[in-house]
């Protein structure tokens, strides 16, 4: 008897993180890659992953949110069995602090994110 894969949803923005979706498969995930968020959306609706890594980011220009993944994190909130995993560089981490009080979000790591780093948090999820 054979157990499927865990399903990873990586939302990447940042070009250089997508690097990552070899590790991501080396840990064991089936992967599906998306770089836009309002697509990644529809594929948490669809896929009901176990696990969300995405890229976090704040810009004073949006007009009715803190982030670019709000709208992502509301959609997984009803999927308690799915484990978020928010990549994000320094300079945004008050931001990413007023999203965590909204929402959950499991685990954050600070850009740049060392490969050991995701291991650690994604072995302890499969």
């Amino acid at each position: 008897m054979t157990t499927q894969p865990k399903k990873l949803l990586a939302v990447i923005e940042f070009f250089a993180h997508a690097r990552l979706t070899g590790l991501y498969k080396e840990l064991g995930f089936d992967v599906t890659a998306e770089g836009r968020v309002r697509k990644a959306v529809s594929l948490v609706r669809k896929l009901q992953p176990d696990v969300i890594v995405a890229d976090f980011y704040f810009q004073s220009d949006f007009r009715d949110r803190l982030s670019n993944l709000e709208s992502l994190l509301a959609t997984a909130q009803p999927l308690t069995e799915t484990r978020i995993l928010l990549l994000y560089d320094p300079q945004d981490e008050a931001a990413l602090d007023k999203v965590r009080q909204r929402m959950r979000v499991d685990a954050a790591l600070p850009m740049p994110v060392a490969d050991e780093a995701i291991r650690a948090v994604l072995s302890g999820w499969r």
